[in-house]
């Protein structure tokens, strides 16, 4: 998988070089195929990450999240606003984007159509618990004639415009929605907080205060715990505050990691790769036991916190215990070992001691990875 993973990216640098989008030539016109009554697009739940992940809490009016939302204020779109409140046109700029985008593409389609969004934003709790109109992330739209013939169409184009999730829910309307701004936007590497603690040789230090160099405890491919050099950092950002997920252990232990950060479950095999926005309480973790054993632990918790700080240290490993608990150095890509096997490049100029220049922000080599995988890999594969 990592030297096939590796041919991928390669073969996408390669192609980046070539005259357009490939070698076959102008393309024709693709055929847009409606999606039918009940069917959505992909074809997982709203809340699985490869569609428009899960719920992070409602956003209400007092809520400091509030003022995230964006109002939509596009001629070319009808709101229903049936509050008088004008809460349907609130919502995420992703949100934003991709509906504006659509409103183009219905115009485009049957001229003299507008696009109508009946539900946008929602603070009047007439939608379930964990739906993803609270958070300003989900619409519901319908053509301005309401003709339910078109709305199969609406559908497939909404899909085009390029909404996490597309569903084909109700006779009356198509359910649209999108991930967060910081998941799908593909921002970071996938980092630690600032204040997480890892263990050095000389003891527990904060992440923040690691430099190249630095001996951190991790883990070998054998499963055994060991120290390894700390060769660059893949993502550091002191003033960045980031939505971070915080996986609660059994045994007391807390990790708190970026959504798109790759965590290490255990599993018969040693250990899975899991992204940390899809672990569930009754996941496995791998905390520090006594001597160069790791100790499982069940997870009983997990919640979202606004932090600042974003960092990424790059291990030998590509391993790291922070807060006692075993992570990937990686994040993006859903298997460690496959991102552990097309950053070995970078792994090696930092031993040999080029590379390890700490700048603000995404490493290039770890940003020019994860946007090219997400051209080449399947989304299922990727995170956002």
């Amino acid at each position: 998988m990592r030297a096939a993973w590796l041919i991928l990216v390669w073969a996408g640098a390669a192609a980046a070089c070539g005259p357009g989008r490939g070698f076959t030539g102008r393309r024709g016109p693709r055929r847009l195929m409606p999606l039918v009554f009940g069917q959505h697009v992909p074809n997982h739940g709203e809340n699985s990450q490869s569609s428009s992940g899960p719920p992070e809490g409602r956003i209400t009016r007092d809520d400091e999240r509030f003022k995230d939302l964006v109002p939509n204020y596009n001629p070319d779109i009808d709101f229903k606003d049936d509050e008088g409140t004008g809460a349907d046109r609130l919502m995420t700029q992703r949100c934003k984007e991709r509906l504006n985008t659509l409103a183009i593409s219905v115009m485009n389609q049957w001229p003299g159509v507008r696009l109508r969004v009946a539900e946008g934003w929602d603070e009047d709790d007439s939608h379930l618990d964990r739906s993803l109109h609270y958070e300003g992330r989900a619409v519901d739209v319908s053509t301005s004639d309401r003709d339910h013939a078109k709305y199969g169409m609406l559908a497939r184009l909404a899909v085009e415009a390029g909404f996490d999730w597309v569903y084909y829910e109700s006779r009356s309307y198509i359910h649209l929605s999108v991930k967060t701004e910081s998941s799908g936007s593909g921002a970071g590497a996938g980092c630690f907080p600032g204040g997480a603690l890892v263990r050095t040789r000389l003891g527990p230090r904060p992440v923040e205060l690691l430099a190249p160099g630095d001996q951190v405890l991790a883990v070998d491919a054998t499963g055994k715990v060991v120290y390894s050099e700390v060769l660059t950092f893949l993502d550091r950002d002191p003033s960045a505050r980031r939505r971070f997920v915080r996986v609660t252990a059994e045994s007391g232990a807390v990790l708190t990691l970026t959504p798109s950060h790759l965590l290490l479950l255990a599993a018969p095999d040693a250990f899975r790769s899991a992204f940390a926005a899809d672990v569930v309480p009754g996941d496995v973790v791998l905390t520090r036991g006594s001597g160069a054993v790791l100790v499982p632990s069940r997870v009983v918790a997990v919640d979202y916190v606004e932090l600042k700080g974003v960092y990424a240290p790059l291990t030998s490993e590509g391993t790291i215990l922070v807060d006692d608990v075993l992570a990937s150095c990686y994040a993006v890509v859903a298997s460690h070992g496959a991102a552990h096997g097309a950053l070995a490049p970078l792994r090696w100029l930092a031993a040999l001691g080029a590379a390890r220049d700490v700048p603000r922000g995404v490493h290039w080599y770890a940003s020019f990875l994860y946007s090219t995988a997400k051209y080449l890999l399947p989304k299922s594969y990727t995170y956002g």
